[in-house]
């Protein structure tokens, strides 16, 4: 076996007090520390995800497991990198892309309806427009890791009770998702739920929600679950019982990517930290998103 590395968790790049040249905004809060960069007006932030060890997939009691989500592994994220904190929005895409191709348009709410393949071409070109920048996906592990930030129970707040399909209570102050919604919807654009069975909230119509609205996890991170699934770097690995160092699943051309965090119309149990996706990259869905990512070179 590997010799686990040596990980200085406390580092991060903005110890010697020099932010990177691209950084319109940096600093340090009790949720950790944060750089900014802001193109066309419209402001990023970004939070530091420091390296560590975290068990990835589920154990079998968690309520709503699929069986892809094991074995529960240990996995040493060796490299800190920093990581969008919310989706990543309208304004953003159309200052860098000059298109919204969103069904629920709105400059806060997060760009949907973006297949895989379009995220490379706008990675592309932010960071042609940025340079230094250099954003990209995060891995399936880096996400994984950043959405539980430190936790190991099936939410970054506690354990989840699902009582119905579509009604998981822990979940309604974290997460926009098919049991509420459509609470308080503010856009005539909206998709009929008045047929979705379960709902912690029965609405005729729902959709997705401005970023930012519901607490974020420990590590300063709005939107990891519900709103907009989110695109990661790679194709989806087979879980075993060992322990592995910054895994990463297949990156053929072409191949299926994953998917993470369940999304406003999913059920409970797809919105769980644990839980994984697999589609084609040229996927484009009203209910799929992205979140960008830096790793610190």
């Amino acid at each position: 076996m590997q010799t686990p590395p040596v990980i200085n968790t406390a580092w991060h790049p903005l110890a010697s007090g020099n932010p990177p040249a691209w950084a319109d905004e940096w600093g340090q809060d009790r949720r950790g520390v944060f750089v900014a960069f802001t193109l066309e007006k419209v402001t990023q932030r970004l939070r530091w995800i420091p390296p560590g060890l975290f068990k990835m997939g589920s154990p079998e009691n968690e309520p709503g497991r699929w069986d892809d989500e094991g074995p529960q592994h240990k996995v040493y994220i060796t490299q800190g990198f920093w990581l969008a904190d919310t989706p990543c929005t309208q304004a953003l895409w159309e200052a860098v892309m000059g298109n919204n191709p969103s069904r629920f348009k709105s400059p806060r709410r997060p760009v949907e309806q973006i297949s895989w393949n379009d995220v490379q071409t706008f990675l592309q070109t932010i960071n042609a427009k940025q340079p230094g920048l250099d954003l990209c996906l995060p891995t399936e592990a880096q996400w994984e890791h950043a959405c539980r930030a430190g936790t190991d129970t099936a939410l970054y707040t506690g354990p989840i009770e699902i009582i119905g399909e579509r009604n998981a209570p822990a979940l309604d102050s974290i997460a926009w998702y098919g049991g509420n919604s459509g609470v308080g919807f503010d856009l005539e654009e909206g998709e009929d739920s008045s047929s979705w069975k379960e709902m912690q909230y029965p609405n005729p119509k729902s959709g997705t929600r401005e970023v930012g609205k519901k607490k974020p996890n420990p590590w300063g991170l709005h939107d990891m679950l519900g709103n907009v699934w989110e695109w990661c770097a790679e194709g989806m690995r087979t879980y075993s019982a060992d322990t592995v160092f910054d895994p990463v699943g297949p990156m053929d051309a072409g191949a299926g990517r994953v998917l993470r965090g369940g999304s406003w119309n999913y059920d409970a149990r797809r919105c769980r930290s644990a839980f994984r996706s697999l589609n084609q990259p040229d996927l484009q869905n009203y209910y799929v998103g992205f979140r960008c990512a830096r790793v610190q070179s």
